[in-house]
């Protein structure tokens, strides 16, 4: 009998928890302050600087080459980097900032040895 009374009591804390109306603003807890940036521990590897007024727009969202010169433009890029990139998935891609894409042109072009002959398209 008493283990009964204990269970029908244990139920009703239960059920009673649960028909609690929603918390009103008032009894909302308080927002946390917003957490402090992030910062690079002393060890971590070097990283590459990007000058976000060259990457990035005021939003925050990367400027695309197709955006930033054109479609006609932006493709040239695109397939000279295509032409000369080793890379299996290079950043050749007219959603890629116009830097990203030349700098891998560059870079492909830096690889020939200075006696090798070039691609037409690290000329250009």
């Amino acid at each position: 009998m008493r283990r009964t009374v204990i269970a029908l009591m244990a139920v009703t804390a239960l059920v009673a928890g649960c028909d609690r109306p929603a918390a009103t603003p008032a009894e909302a807890p308080a927002a946390e302050a917003p957490a402090p940036a992030p910062e690079m521990p002393a060890d971590a590897p070097p990283q590459e600087e990007v000058d976000p007024a060259v990457a990035m727009t005021p939003a925050g969202a990367p400027v695309s080459c197709l955006n930033d010169v054109g479609a006609a433009a932006a493709q040239r890029l695109v397939d000279r980097c295509i032409a000369v990139s080793p890379a299996t998935r290079p950043p050749c891609n007219v959603a890629n900032p116009c830097e990203m894409i030349q700098g891998e042109i560059d870079r492909s072009c830096e690889m020939y040895a200075p006696g090798e002959a070039k691609p037409a398209e690290c000329a250009a």
